[in-house]
């Protein structure tokens, strides 16, 4: 799979971009909000990316931040969202904004992306309820040690907590705590809720 890509940026076309690394134009979607922040033509770019193999196409998707590939990913886990529909939520909107919708439960905001309906904007809702929480931690653990984050939230959900428990513990957590000590300080969290 392709993970990254660095290059020469050669084509903007909303929403398609085109890059060159070594000689081989590689053509990616990339959300607005990945595209505002491009370089001119012609400068150096560097890209996380998510590849789709199809039957009939290799579609290669660009991503400026680790929070847009991972909920870019997120949504397409969802059944009856395709990546023009993920490509479309993440262009409509910011993540933080996603999360925030999310968190609040506001399909109001999400019906605005044009192609989201009432529905799919509740199905979006319901599904990303419990997996964007997660991101969340994720994302603030690994601003201070990723690693230790996770660990500490496996080894919550391993003795029974949900995801929501385990996200607001390690948010609790200050950074830079290890894992022995964070779960510790995590189950002493929990116990007095």
């Amino acid at each position: 799979m392709i993970g990254r890509i660095s290059g020469k940026l050669v084509a903007k076309h909303p929403p398609r971009i085109m890059v060159d690394v070594g000689g081989v134009g590689y053509e990616l979607d990339v959300p607005m909000s990945t595209f505002y922040q491009l370089p001119a033509t012609g400068n150096e770019v560097t890209l996380l990316t998510h590849l789709i193999v199809r039957e009939d196409a290799h579609q290669l998707y660009g991503f400026s931040t680790e929070q847009e590939q991972h909920v870019f990913r997120q949504l397409l886990r969802i059944s009856g969202v395709g990546a023009r529909t993920a490509l479309a939520v993440l262009s409509g909107m910011s993540v933080a904004d996603l999360h925030h919708a999310v968190r609040e439960q506001d399909g109001g905001r999400l019906t605005r992306v044009p192609g989201i309906g009432k529905k799919t904007a509740e199905r979006l809702l319901l599904e990303l309820r419990d997996k964007l929480e997660l991101a969340t931690v994720a994302a603030t653990a690994a601003a201070g040690a990723a690693s230790s984050g996770n660990d500490i939230v496996n080894a919550l959900l391993a003795l029974g907590y949900n995801d929501r428990e385990a996200a607001w513990a390690v948010k609790q957590l200050s950074a830079g705590t290890g894992v022995t000590e964070g779960i510790r300080q995590a189950l002493k969290l929990l116990s007095k809720q």
